[in-house]
C-alpha cells in the first residue's frame, strides 16, 4: 500500500527517515542550492538609511562703520537749508566719526530674518549749511545759516527669500520696513529785521529745533549674492520704500565684498568693505511747524562679519 503525507514518515523506521534526508540534502548541494535561494526571501539589510537632516538656522552679526557724506535740503520749523557734506567734512566738526552700524541676519534654508540699526550724531558748520527760503507764515530775512545739528536712528527689519539659484549666483526678493528718528538744531544769523516768533534767541543766534521726528516706511526690493571663490561672496542689494505711508519716497542702494579671515571654536569671522547710499524725501507741517528732510546719505562702510 502506497502512502503519502506524515503518514507515510512516520512508518518509516528511523534508520530509513535519515537516509531520506541526507540524500535530499545531497540533492539540494548540487543544485548549488538554486531552489531554496528562489523560495527564501532576500534579508532586509540590517542597517537603514537615515533621511536627510532638515536645513537648520544659521547665524550671522556684522558691525559696521559707514563714512557718511549728506547732500540735500532740510527744513527745521519752517526755515530751510541746503547741506551739502562730504565725509571729511563732518569728522571735522561731528561728534562721531561714523555712523555706526549693526546688521544681523539668521538664514534657514532660502530663507532669512534680516535686521539693521544705524546711529548717528552729526554738526556741520557754516561751509556746508547755507540759507535757502523761508517757509509760508515766515516774516524777516535771515543771514547765512551758522550750523546744523543733526541726531539720527535708522532701525530697519525684514525678510529675504531666495527664488532662483545659478551656480554660485543667488537671487532673493526682499520686503521689510525702515524706521527713521531724528533730532535737528539749526542756528541762524540774526538780523533786526526778523521777526523771532518760536525761535530761540541767544545773542546773534537763533535757534530753530525740531523736536523728536520720527516715522515708518515699507521697503521691498531685491539683492544678489556672488560666491567669487571659497570663503569671497560679494552682495548688492537695492530697495525703494515710502510711497507716501511714512515718507514721500525712499530708496537704498548698498554694495559689499566679503572675504573669511579665518574660524575659531566654530565660529567663522570675515572682513566686510563696501559702499552704501540711502535716499528719503519726508515732510510734515506747514509755516512755522514744517519738518523736511529730503537727503541722501552716503559713503562707504567696513565692518567684521562673525558667522555660527
Amino acid at each position: 500500500m502506497i502512502r503519502t503525507g506524515h503518514t507515510l514518515l512516520s512508518g518509516m523506521a528511523p534508520r530509513r527517515l535519515s537516509r531520506h534526508i541526507v540524500l535530499s540534502l545531497c540533492i539540494l548541494a548540487g543544485t548549488g542550492g538554486a531552489v531554496g535561494a528562489a523560495d527564501v526571501p532576500a534579508a532586509a539589510p540590517s542597517v537603514l538609511e537615515a533621511p536627510p537632516a532638515p536645513p537648520s538656522w544659521s547665524f550671522r552679526f556684522v558691525p559696521y562703520g559707514w563714512l557718511t557724506a549728506l547732500d540735500g535740503t532740510t527744513t527745521v520749523r519752517g526755515r530751510s537749508v541746503k547741506v551739502d557734506a562730504s565725509f571729511v567734512d563732518i569728522v571735522k566738526e561731528s561728534d562721531t566719526l561714523v555712523a555706526l552700524m549693526g546688521d544681523f541676519e539668521a538664514r534657514n534654508g532660502p530663507f532669512t530674518l534680516m535686521t539693521n540699526v544705524v546711529w548717528s550724531k552729526i554738526g556741520l558748520k557754516r561751509d556746508n549749511v547755507r540759507s535757502r527760503t523761508l517757509a509760508p507764515g515766515v516774516t524777516g530775512t535771515l543771514g547765512t545759516s551758522l550750523g546744523l545739528d543733526i541726531e539720527m536712528a535708522i532701525a530697519e527689519v525684514g525678510a529675504a527669500y531666495e527664488v532662483a539659484r545659478f551656480g554660485a549666483l543667488a537671487f532673493d526678493v526682499v520686503g521689510g520696513a525702515r524706521y527713521w528718528y531724528q533730532e535737528a538744531d539749526l542756528s541762524l544769523d540774526v538780523t533786526a529785521a526778523v521777526q523771532f516768533g518760536d525761535l530761540e534767541v541767544a545773542g546773534s543766534r537763533a535757534f530753530a529745533r525740531s523736536g523728536s521726528v520720527d516715522w515708518l516706511d515699507p521697503v521691498v526690493g531685491a539683492r544678489l549674492r556672488y560666491t567669487v571663490a571659497p570663503g569671497h561672496e560679494l552682495l548688492l542689494r537695492g530697495d525703494i520704500g515710502g510711497f507716501g505711508v511714512g515718507s514721500d519716497f525712499s530708496w537704498q542702494a548698498i554694495g559689499a565684498y566679503g572675504f573669511e579671515l579665518g574660524t575659531y571654536q566654530g565660529i567663522t569671522f570675515s572682513g566686510v568693505i563696501g559702499y552704501r547710499a540711502l535716499y528719503v524725501d519726508y515732510a510734515q507741517g506747514e509755516g512755522r511747524q514744517r519738518y523736511e528732510f529730503d537727503m541722501l546719505q552716503h559713503g562707504p562702510i567696513i565692518g567684521l562679519s562673525i558667522r555660527w
